[in-house]
């Protein structure tokens, strides 16, 4: 399985979500959104929930990366948080599961949530927030940790950008880590490689069309010309 994660070195890879109610919240949207990243050059897919990611591996022939979102009471922790959770990610098709790996109250541990994954003989993919996760997972055994997480919980700032820092830390301390995060322009993909990303995962920037128009209505807000004043004439 190291044979996958050397073809996604350096690459490419496209996170196809929608939220809950949005017009692109359907298996065949989400497909079409995956094909069409394919099409532009994407080496893999990161795909949320079970009925997506069968509709996404009947659409294209790249790896993807799986995970499901789910709200559990008594834990902040919502990405593939369970044993159940890892085998439907699995039966569903996915070549690499995903999951948090934050410092959190969770119902089940990380190293138990790897062994779940490394028995279904797939990769592992650890969502973190700060170093200290990162190695934590990584001595787990998680085979690649994602810098996911970064400024989407209580201990870490969310600046609005991809999280630079983290991924120095990470690197420095010799974990392979995946950059992935509020990466929103080429450059900001390339500076994640630069600082040793194995692999740059991009999502809202490519695959959100509301978000990506609303960036553009508000900058054009600002920007637009005030209409000049009517003169009055008496």
């Amino acid at each position: 399985m190291t044979t996958l994660l050397d073809k996604l070195t350096g690459a490419l890879v496209v996170s196809c979500q929608a939220e809950p109610g949005l017009p692109l919240d359907r298996p065949d949207h989400i497909a079409a959104l995956a094909a069409s990243a394919v099409l532009g050059g994407a080496t893999a897919v990161r795909i949320q929930g079970a009925p997506n990611i069968r509709a996404v591996r009947a659409a294209v022939a790249v790896p993807v990366i799986g995970l499901v979102k789910v709200v559990r009471p008594g834990t902040d922790v919502y990405i593939t948080p369970t044993f159940d959770d890892i085998d439907a990610v699995v039966e569903a098709g996915a070549h690499i599961v995903a999951f948090d790996a934050t410092d959190r109250l969770r119902p089940v541990d990380v190293p138990a949530l790897v062994a779940r994954v490394r028995a279904w003989n797939r990769l592992s993919m650890a969502d973190v927030s700060t170093v200290a996760e990162g190695r934590a997972a990584y001595a787990a055994g998680a085979d690649v940790v994602g810098t996911t997480m970064a400024g989407y919980t209580p201990t870490t700032r969310n600046d609005g950008g991809p999280d630079f820092t983290l991924m120095i830390e990470l690197a420095r301390a010799g974990v392979p880590f995946v950059a992935e995060g509020r990466v929103r322009t080429p450059e900001e993909a390339a500076r994640c490689l630069e600082l040793g990303a194995r692999f740059v995962v991009v999502g809202g920037a490519i695959t959100r069309p509301d978000v990506i128009t609303r960036r553009f209505a508000d900058h054009i807000k600002v920007a637009a010309p005030r209409p000049a004043a009517r003169e009055v004439h008496q």
